[in-house]
């Protein structure tokens, strides 16, 4: 009883006869004994009762926030039940209301700014807050709205980013703003903070967070070139080498610098699947640096240790090693163009398209070349790889002349159905996210058509029903009526393009009930290969929706435990893939020794799973760990050339880039998902689906979907002229800040480096030293710096200079 106050502990026993004479009195004593039984009944009365509230209604409202902290967290919570139990009954809130805007005055003022927020969201006031924000308090109340809406229902999540975003516009936070309005696809909002921005700087910092989001729809109204260039990410090449500069890391490597001269690369004669796992691991170990020993810089030679649609990645590799490079890459490129080889013509389509990924230019140089392939006198051949071309080069830009295109292809003739798959993934690709009216009706007849006339079993056809899904990707009920046209159709391919829409909907959200959902459609036990495969879509649902926050993924990796230990072989194929997708450039420990323990599982699909999934969650790291497993795994699988190709894959993955790049599909502190990129990453699970009929048969190059996940892991920082500076910059391990009051340190671990710095999984970033202000709170990727008038440095050479002067004029007297 030590820490009860003195007077609360002498009226306790007193407490009811306090109630009695309050009915008694009138007037002014009234209302302060009211105020006083209020106060009391914090420990004396039933919590049923509310006589904490009651009391202080029939009291002074203006003197509630002079009671304390204890007070004030036990008022909350009754004010939130009374509040529910008068909407139920049709009663008035006012007076509650004007309760409640004291006590989050109170809050907000005294460092409890979470407390404040979840009081207005029990009222349902929760957009009052932005009135409450000051210079002290709008970066903890945002931050916190933002976590937030990670736990909450829809429409709630979406209306608490919105808050969250007027109260940076209010603040004047523009790059934060703009941030929450990608993250809602606001693109009126997007389009007037970009536009209305006078501080021309600024709008550098702007262009380049929309060329990172992978945002283009504003780039042809952009008159500045240098903007145009930052925001279609046309120096992208040219700053990441620069990079690979800073981190000497220029030089080729070859195909035995990523396998580590293992025993399979020794006494052993050429062989067209042991050439194509070489091609691919050079291709990923230099992606995005111009050169390598095979494809651009060797003399040709390679491309015909290849056969038949070996070629066509061969070729293809060469767009991938020269990735973002739109002005030199073609012209690379064109050196294999001679060679009169109907692979060779289809690769080299398909190469244009991967290093046009993520990059825009005005003159639209790729287009041209893509779209005289898909002609009506092209073979299917090369139609197949030019519409995945343009949707690899357009991903998410809505390009119309594209468009027309592939809607020629899907609505004209009679095209196969290997043809018609990669034509209405292309268009999926091109308006990833979108919603687009005309685009998901045009997709849902072509699905609707194949599954009433059992083409859907065909196993190309998964690409159909993800181009459809990936038109939703990320946009939650907005799927609701594909999902009920889509649910006519008849079988089980009918509920395989059913989740796949609904899944994609959903990634990145969180949603409890979908996953819940997906969970039991995992229960059921079917056998027949054929009835089950909307079950592995289901596995993947899972991992896509809970991609976004910890807690989640947590929880959904203990699911897969369950998966693994109770569900049937066709599930146990998808949870590798599944993990891989939540894990991406991620090599984190519970997933690798899950991954581990999969890899020699007797059934080969799921040790090729999680083969694969080693090579995507290591992705970029040169993951140590990863690289001894893939190393080992060569040896016991050195007589299983199926296995040794997937493990090769692995291991060029595992150094993508030298491990300068990566495949998380999030960015700004995993905050902002980039729908291109998941999209990549999700055409390369799917396919992986099937690796009897795709991936080891002819559908390789599908791979090559991977470059739209591809980006630097760097922070690399300017000055206001765009010209790369070098500054000093804590990288460490970022801390969870949310919720705390006061200014609290945000990383931890922290190692001082000059910048360009690599960052890796979980890093953040912050200034060394006070020389320079960034225009972004976020240091991740490009980001603008301007000089500080008033740090130390500056205010030294003032200091200086103030002495030299005094010096110079002694002199002179």
């Amino acid at each position: 009883m030590t820490s009860v106050p003195k007077p609360m502990k002498f009226l306790q026993p007193h407490y009811s006869t306090l109630k009695e004479r309050h009915t008694q009195l009138e007037g002014e004593n009234k209302a302060n004994l009211a105020d006083l039984i209020s106060w009391l009944s914090i420990t004396n009365s039933d919590p049923e009762a509310k006589e904490c509230l009651k009391y202080r209604l029939l009291g002074n409202l203006d003197t509630v926030t002079d009671m304390g902290h204890e007070y004030i967290r036990h008022i909350s919570r009754e004010i939130g039940e009374e509040y529910e139990n008068r909407l139920d009954v049709g009663e008035t809130v006012e007076d509650l209301i004007e309760l409640v805007f004291q006590i989050v005055q109170f809050l907000v003022t005294h460092n409890a700014e979470p407390a404040a927020c979840d009081l207005l969201m029990e009222v349902e006031k929760l957009d009052n807050i932005v009135g409450f924000v000051d210079d002290n308090n709008f970066q903890r109340i945002a931050l916190y709205l933002q976590n937030s809406s990670l736990y909450l229902a829809e429409p709630e999540d979406t209306d608490t980013l919105k808050i969250s975003r007027e109260i940076y516009e209010k603040m004047g936070k523009i790059p934060n703003a703009l941030r929450l309005a990608l993250k809602l696809s606001e693109h009126e909002k997007i389009q007037d903070m970009y536009q209305n921005c006078e501080d021309y700087k600024m709008k550098c910092q702007l262009a380049f967070m929309l060329g990172e989001h992978g945002y283009f729809e504003l780039l042809e109204e952009e008159d500045d070139d240098t903007l145009a260039e930052l925001m279609g990410n046309t120096r992208r090449h040219e700053y990441f080498k620069s990079l690979a500069k800073d981190l000497d890391v220029v030089e080729p490597v070859s195909p035995e610098d990523v396998f580590k001269d293992s025993a399979d690369n020794k006494g052993k004669a050429d062989s067209a699947r042991k050439n194509l796992a070489a091609t691919f691991a050079n291709a990923f170990a230099n992606a995005g640096f111009g050169d390598d020993k095979l494809i651009i810089g060797g003399e040709g030679e390679w491309l015909f240790k290849n056969k038949d649609h070996g070629k066509i990645s061969a070729t293809a590799s060469a767009g991938l090693i020269m990735l973002w490079d739109s002005e030199v890459g073609p012209n690379k490129v064109d050196k294999y163009g001679h060679i009169d080889d109907p692979y060779v013509k289809a690769g080299m389509v398909l190469s244009i398209g991967v290093l046009s990924a993520n990059v825009r230019t005005i003159f639209d140089i790729a287009f041209g070349y893509i779209a005289d392939q898909l002609e009506e006198n092209q073979s299917a051949l090369t139609k197949k790889t030019a519409s995945l071309a343009l949707g690899i080069g357009y991903a998410g830009s809505g390009h119309e002349d594209a468009k027309e295109i592939l809607q020629t292809i899907i609505e004209e003739g009679n095209p196969s159905i290997e043809v018609l798959s990669q034509a209405v993934l292309g268009l999926g690709l091109l308006y990833v996210g979108s919603c687009d009216p005309d685009i998901s009706d045009l997709l849902i007849n072509v699905v609707m058509d194949k599954g009433f006339d059992d083409s859907l079993e065909n196993t190309h056809c998964r690409y159909m029903c993800l181009g459809l899904g990936l038109v939703y990707l990320g946009q939650q009920e907005k799927c609701e009526v594909a999902a009920a046209a889509l649910s006519a159709i008849p079988g089980p391919m009918g509920k395989y393009a059913l989740l796949t829409v609904e899944t994609c909907a959903y990634a990145g959200t969180g949603n409890v009930l979908q996953i819940q959902k997906l969970l039991s459609e995992c229960s059921e036990h079917i056998e027949d290969d054929k009835e089950n495969q909307y079950q592995e879509v289901a596995v993947l649902g899972i991992a896509l929706i809970a991609m976004a926050e910890d807690i989640g993924t947590e929880m959904v990796i203990r699911s897969f435990n369950h998966l693994l230990q109770y569900g049937e072989v066709n599930i146990k194929r998808a949870v590798p893939l599944a993990l891989a997708l939540l894990s991406a450039s991620n090599p984190d420990i519970t997933v690798l020794d899950m991954l581990s323990k999969l890899s020699h599982d007797h059934d080969s699909e799921v040790a090729m799973g999680a083969i694969m999934g080693l090579g995507i969650v290591g992705a970029g790291t040169n993951n140590s760990r990863i690289g001894q497993l893939l190393r080992n795994l060569v040896t016991y699988y050195k007589k299983d050339a199926s296995q040794l190709f997937v493990i090769r894959l692995a291991q060029g993955l595992l150094h993508l880039g030298k491990g300068t790049l990566t495949l998380d599909p999030y960015h700004s502190h995993r905050f902002l998902l980039r729908p291109s990129a998941l999209a990549g990453l999700l055409v390369t699970v799917h396919t992986c689906l099937d690796f009897k009929n795709l991936l080891l048969g002819e559908m390789h190059y599908m791979l090559f979907s991977l470059s739209l996940a591809m980006r630097p892991r760097m922070l690399m920082t300017f000055d206001e002229d765009i010209n790369p500076i070098t500054t000093s910059a804590r990288v460490g391990k970022a801390v969870d800040v949310v919720g705390k009051a006061g200014n609290p340190k945000t990383i931890t671990g922290f190692r001082t480096q000059e910048t360009a710095v690599l960052m890796g999984y979980g890093d953040r970033a912050e200034l060394a030293s006070d020389d320079y202000i960034p225009y972004s709170s976020i240091l991740e990727g490009c980001v603008v710096l301007k000089e500080n008038p008033d740090s130390q440095s500056n205010k030294r050479k003032q200091r200086r200079l103030r002495r030299s002067r005094r010096k110079l004029a002694r002199s002179k007297q």
